[in-house]
């Protein structure tokens, strides 16, 4: 069952973004996260879909931010953070997330939904390809870290 978080259902979230920030190199540091993720919620800045086995378990997530395009002159949104419990994998919980992405996307009449991956995440990239998302070629991604540290 996939469904949108709310702030009551922060603590469900807070375990497996930290797992997920532990994938990409991060440390962990779940009150960090959870303040970041509170303050994106009650801001109003991001839309989260939960995954739930039949067991009520948290499997999963997908953490969308609203955004605009002027050379489109619409609303995008970008699939900014998805994951999946290793031991729920390959189960369809990734593509469950994405299409109700899709499905929040046309809610909020966008005109496209953008998403980035490492490059090494060839699985990820296998998953976006089958759903029908295209890898670009007209654009390069650029980022410039203020902070000094490396960005991801």
């Amino acid at each position: 069952m996939v469904y949108q978080l709310t702030i009551e259902d922060l603590d469900r979230l807070v375990p497996l973004f930290d797992q997920y920030m532990v994938f990409y190199g991060k440390p962990s540091a779940p009150e960090k996260y959870r303040e970041y993720l509170h303050a994106r919620i009650e801001n109003d800045e991001a839309t989260v879909f939960l995954a739930n086995n039949d067991e009520n378990n948290t499997t999963g997530f997908v953490l969308n931010y609203h955004s605009f395009s002027s050379v489109s002159l619409g609303k995008v949104i970008v699939l900014n953070d998805l994951y999946v419990m290793p031991g729920a994998r390959r189960l369809d919980i990734g593509r469950a997330l994405i299409e109700r992405t899709l499905e929040l996307a046309k809610e909020c009449e966008s005109v496209r939904v953008d998403l980035g991956t490492a490059k090494e995440n060839l699985t990820a990239q296998a998953l976006y390809e089958k759903i029908g998302f295209v890898k670009g070629t007209d654009f390069y991604f650029y980022s410039y870290s203020i902070n000094g540290l490396r960005s991801a």
